[in-house]
C-alpha cells in the first residue's frame, strides 16, 4: 500500500481545513472484525481532488455530500475524492475493519489467564486509517466526537471522559482539535482505580488478571503522576489542555507508552508481577513523566511533519528525567540515562543509519518511521540538556512557554521552536541549532595534561564540529588513605574557545571532561587518567561522574582501543563497590550481551562468562543480609543468564528458591528455565509443567522462548515455522520465539539457519508489516554469528533482495554492529 510523502501532505494541507470526525465503532461484531462508521465534516479552500486513507476488511459504502461513491474505487488505502468544489464537505465511510494482533491499528488481546478480551488503539504514524477513515497527516487537526459499542461488562475509554449510555453503548466527550494519530480507545473488562487531582479525574486501568498487581503500586504511580502534573504546572504556563487524565496499561504494546491526549497507555509489563529493582521502578516513573510532558509538546503542539519527531521525542525525553529528578524521590535519574539510555544514542549514531536530530526533509512515513529511535530520543535530550546548559533554564522555559503560547492546539516546525527560544535571549540558538540538530556523528573530547613545575595545564581536543559546554573534573588521591578519589575542582569550560586550562598544584590523580555529562560525546581520558580509572574508578565520589566513567570504557571497548576482558575485569574489581545500582544495571547489561556473546572470542568466551558468574556470585554473598536487594536481585539475574553449567541454577529451580533469597517468582522461574533449556538440562515435559502453574500471557512468552531454546533439531524447526512461516504468532509471542532462537552454544545446530533468515525475514516482513519486521530485524537476526559469511549474506539481501523499509534498517543497522565485533575480534589479537 502507497505510504503518505511529504509533498502529498503539504499539496492536501493546502487544499483541505477538516473541522470535524463523527466515528461511531461496533466492538460485538466477532473475533475477527468491528464495525466503523466515520462522518467527516471538511471545508476545501478551492476546487480540486484528493484522497482520504481507509484499510478495511470491507468497504461497504461511502457516500460524499450524501451521493454515493464507488467502493471499488479504494486503490490499496486511497479513496479517490475527485471533482471537489470549494466550500463545505460531509463524507461518510461505512466498513468493517480487521482486529490487529501484531499492536498495530485496534489490538485485540484474550488473556489466557482468565480468557477475558480486550482492545485497544495504537494508530501511529499511519495506523488510523486501520481503525476509522481519515485525512492521515498531523497538521489536519480537527474535533472527535467518539461512540463505541462494547460487549457487556466492558468499560470503554477514551481522549476525553467516557459515558455508558446503556446497551454497551459508550460516548466520550467531544476532544479540542487533535491530530489524528492521537485519538485512543481501550476497551475491556478494565480494573480501574480512579481518584482525583486539582480538579480532574485521573485513572490508572489494567487487565483483571492483573489487578493484584496494579493495586500493589497504585498509590507510588498516582504518585508520582500527581507530583509530575504540579511541576508541569509550575515549569509550564499553559495549563494542562485536556478533560481528563488516564492511564491504561495494555497488553502486547509495541513501545514503553503512547501518549494519547487524556489516556495514555503503557505496555502493562509495567505493572510488576514480579520483584523488580528501584531502578526499573524509576524507569516506569519516568515513562510516566515522558509521556505527561508529551501533552503539552506532542498533543497541545504538534509536529507538522514527521521530520520535526525529535521536537515530540526529545524534549518529552530530556523532561521526564529533568522533572522526575525536581520531582520525585528519584533524584539520580540523570545517572541513569548517562550510563544506560545515552548509550543507545551513541551506538545508533555511529551507524550508517545515523541522521540529524532534526533532518532537513523526510520524505514519505514510512522513512519516518525509521526515525524512532536512539537518536530522536536520546541523542535529541542530550542536545537539550546541552542547550540548557548553555542557554540557562530561564531564558530554555521562557521560550518554552512562548511557543505553547503561539502554537497551542496547531502544528509548529523547528524554524518555530527556534524562533520562540530566540526570543528570550541574545545567544545564536539559531546557529546553535544547526551544528545540533542538523549534523550526525558523535564528538570525541580528549584530554592531554602536561605537567609544569608546581603546576599542570589541560589541554581539550576536539574531534568533531559542535561547540560544548562541559564541566571538567579534576580529581586527587586523599591524603589520608591514598586510594579514594577526592574531587579538587569542577570548571566550566566552552570548547573550542576554552581549549587550555592551567591547573595549579601537582598533577591530579584522574582528570574527567564532561564530568557531569552535560553534553553529548565520547571522551577519552589522558593515560594517567585511565590507568587511574581503571584501578580505581569505585572511589570517584559522584555516580554520574562514575556513569561517564564507564561510558568511557564502553566507548573504547566498541571503538578498539580497550581489550574487552579488560573492561570484564575492571567491572570484576569495582562493581562490588558500586553504590548507584543503575550502573551495575548498565555495566552488567554491556558485559553479558556485547563482550561475552560479541566482542568476546569464541575461544575467550568460557572465560568472559566465568568472570561474570564470579563477579555475580561475589555481589550475591555481599549482599547476604538483605541489605541491598536491587543489587541482589541483579546479581541473581545475570549469574542465570551467564551459567555456563546447570548444577547451580537447577538446584535454585528444583528448590524454588536461592538459599539466602529471593524466592523464585514467575519470572525467575522463567529466567531460569530458559537458561536451562540452552544448557539442555531439561526437555519439553518441564516447560509444560511450568506453563501449567503459570499459564498467564507472560507464561506463554516464557514457554515460547524455552522451547525455541532447546538444543533439538525439531524444537528449531518448529520455532523457525511458528516466526516465518504460520503468520499465527501475536507480535509478543512472535518476539518471545526469536529471543530464545539464536544461542552461542547451539552454533553448529544453528548454522543452516544463517542464510535461511534473510529471504525468510523478509517475507514474513512484506506479509506482516512494520512490527513483525522490527521483530525480526531486532530479536530474530543471527547476531551470535559473528563471521564475514553472515555479513556477505546480509549485504546481498540488501542489496537483491528487497527488504521494506523497518526491515532494511534493522538488518543494516545489525550488520554495521556485525561488522564492529568483528573488528574488536581482530584488534583483540594485537593488544
Amino acid at each position: 500500500m502507497p505510504v503518505l510523502t511529504r509533498d502529498e501532505a503539504q499539496t492536501r494541507a493546502q487544499l483541505l481545513d477538516v473541522q470535524r470526525y463523527t466515528i461511531d465503532l461496533d466492538l460485538t461484531r466477532g473475533a475477527d472484525t468491528f464495525d466503523s462508521t466515520t462522518v467527516i465534516g471538511f471545508t476545501t479552500r478551492t476546487a480540486g481532488d484528493t484522497f482520504v486513507e481507509v484499510r478495511p476488511a470491507a468497504l461497504r459504502s461511502v457516500t460524499l455530500d450524501g451521493q454515493p461513491l464507488d467502493p471499488a474505487a479504494l486503490d490499496g488505502n486511497r479513496l479517490p475524492l475527485t471533482g471537489l468544489t470549494s466550500g463545505t464537505h460531509e463524507l461518510c465511510v461505512d466498513a468493517a475493519m480487521a482486529y490487529s494482533h501484531t499492536g498495530e491499528g485496534m489490538h485485540r488481546f484474550t488473556d489466557p489467564t482468565d480468557g477475558e478480551t480486550y482492545a485497544y488503539t495504537q494508530l501511529f504514524m499511519d495506523d488510523v486509517q486501520r481503525v476509522f477513515a481519515a485525512f492521515d497527516q498531523p497538521d489536519l487537526k480537527a474535533v472527535f466526537d467518539l461512540t463505541v459499542t462494547a460487549p457487556d461488562g466492558w468499560s470503554v475509554l477514551a481522549n476525553g471522559i467516557t459515558e455508558h449510555l446503556g446497551d454497551g453503548k459508550w460516548r466520550a466527550a467531544t476532544t479540542p482539535l487533535l491530530s489524528t494519530y492521537l485519538v485512543a480507545v481501550a476497551a475491556g473488562p478494565w480494573h480501574s482505580i480512579r481518584t482525583e487531582h486539582a480538579g480532574l479525574p485521573f485513572g490508572i486501568h489494567c487487565r483483571r488478571s492483573l489487578a493484584p498487581h496494579l493495586d500493589a503500586d497504585a498509590e507510588e504511580i498516582l504518585d508520582i503522576t500527581r507530583a509530575c502534573y504540579d511541576r508541569y504546572h509550575e515549569k509550564f504556563e499553559e495549563p494542562y489542555p485536556f478533560d481528563s487524565y488516564d492511564q491504561a496499561f495494555v497488553p502486547e504494546f509495541n513501545a514503553g507508552a503512547m501518549e494519547n491526549p487524556g489516556l495514555v497507555t503503557f505496555r502493562d509489563e509495567f505493572v510488576h508481577r514480579s520483584a523488580v529493582t528501584d531502578t526499573e521502578r524509576q524507569t516506569r516513573a519516568m515513562v510516566i513523566a515522558h509521556e505527561m510532558a508529551h501533552m503539552w509538546f506532542g498533543d497541545l503542539v504538534t509536529l507538522q511533519w514527521w521530520d520535526d519527531i525529535w521536537l515530540n521525542e526529545s524534549f518529552a525525553e530530556y523532561m521526564g528525567y529533568q522533572t522526575l529528578t525536581e520531582a520525585t524521590r528519584f533524584t539520580d535519574t540523570w545517572v541513569d540515562f548517562g550510563v544506560a539510555r545515552k548509550a543507545w544514542g551513541y551506538d545508533a549514531d555511529q551507524r550508517p543509519s545515523t541522521h540529524p536530530v532534526a533532518p532537513d526533509a523526510v520524505p514519505d512515513t514510512a522513512s519516518a518511521l525509521l526515525n524512532f529511535d536512539g537518536i530522536s530520543y536520546a541523542k535529541g535530550a542530550s542536545a537539550l540538556r546541552q542547550l540548557v546548559a548553555w542557554l540557562g533554564e530561564k531564558d530554555f522555559l521562557a521560550g518554552i512557554n512562548t511557543h505553547f503560547r503561539r502554537h497551542k492546539f496547531a502544528n509548529a516546525t523547528l524554524a518555530d521552536f527556534i524562533a520562540s527560544l530566540a526570543h528570550h535571549t541574545d545567544r545564536d540558538v539559531h546557529a546553535w541549532a544547526d551544528t545540533w540538530l542538523r549534523t550526525t556523528g558523535v564528538d570525541t573530547l580528549t584530554a592531554t595534561v602536561t605537567e609544569h613545575p608546581g603546576r599542570s595545564e589541560l589541554t581539550l581536543t576536539r574531534d568533531g564540529s559542535r561547540p560544548h559546554h562541559i564541566t571538567v573534573g579534576v580529581y586527587d588521591r586523599d591524603l589520608i588513605d591514598g586510594a579514594t578519589l577526592v574531587r579538587r575542582e569542577l570548571t566550566d569550560i566552552d570548547l573550542p574557545a576554552d581549549g587550555e586550562h592551567s591547573l595549579p598544584g601537582p598533577r591530579p590523580a584522574l582528570v574527567v571532561p564532561n564530568d557531569q555529562d552535560l553534553t553529548y560525546a565520547k571522551i577519552r581520558l589522558d593515560p594517567h587518567s585511565e590507568e587511574t580509572a581503571l584501578r580505581g574508578l569505585s572511589r570517584v565520589p559522584d555516580p554520574l561522574t562514575r556513569a561517564v566513567l564507564w561510558n568511557c570504557l564502553r566507548d573504547m571497548v566498541r571503538d578498539g582501543e580497550l581489550p574487552p576482558l579488560t573492561y570484564l575485569e575492571a567491572a570484576r574489581a569495582h562493581l562490588p563497590a558500586e553504590r548507584e545500582l543503575a550502573n551495575v544495571q548498565g555495566v552488567l547489561a554491556f558485559a553479558r550481551t556485547q563482550v561475552a556473546d560479541r566482542y568476546s572470542t569464541p575461544t575467550e568466551r568460557p572465560d568472559a562468562l566465568t568472570l561474570i558468574t564470579d563477579l555475580c556470585a561475589d555481589l550475591i554473598r555481599r549482599t547476604e543480609d538483605g541489605s541491598n536487594p536491587g543489587l541482589r536481585l541483579t546479581a541473581v539475574r545475570t549469574l542465570i543468564d551467564s551459567a555456563a553449567h546447570a548444577d547451580t541454577i537447577r538446584d535454585w529451580y528444583d528448590n524454588g528458591s536461592i538459599p539466602g533469597g529471593p524466592e523464585l517468582d514467575p519470572e525467575l522461574r522463567w529466567r531460569i528455565l530458559g537458561r536451562l533449556c540452552v544448557l539442555g538440562a531439561v526437555d519439553d515435559a518441564v516447560i509444560d509443567a511450568e506453563l501449567t502453574q503459570d499459564p498467564s500471557a507472560t507464561g506463554q512468552e516464557g514457554a515460547a522462548r524455552c522451547r525455541a531454546a532447546l538444543p533439538d533439531p525439531d524444537a528449531k524447526r518448529a520455532a523457525w515455522d511458528a516466526m516465518f512461516t504460520t503468520d499465527q504468532l501475536s507480535n509478543y509471542l512472535f518476539t518471545a520465539t526469536a529471543q530464545g532462537f539464536w544461542q552461542p552454544e547451539q552454533s553448529d545446530l544453528l548454522r543452516p539457519y544463517v542464510a535461511r533468515y534473510y529471504p525468510d525475514a523478509v517475507a514474513v516482513a512484506h506479509r506482516r508489516g512494520p512490527a513483525i519486521a522490527e521483530a525480526a530485524g531486532r530479536w530474530a537476526f543471527p547476531s551470535y554469528a559473528i563471521d564475514t559469511h553472515t555479513l556477505t549474506l546480509g549485504e546481498t539481501c540488501l542489496e537483491d533482495d528487497g527488504p521494506i523499509p523497518a526491515l532494511r534498517r534493522k538488518i543494516a543497522d545489525q550488520l554495521d554492529d556485525l561488522a564492529r565485533a568483528l573488528k574488536i575480534r581482530t584488534a583483540t589479537t594485537t593488544y
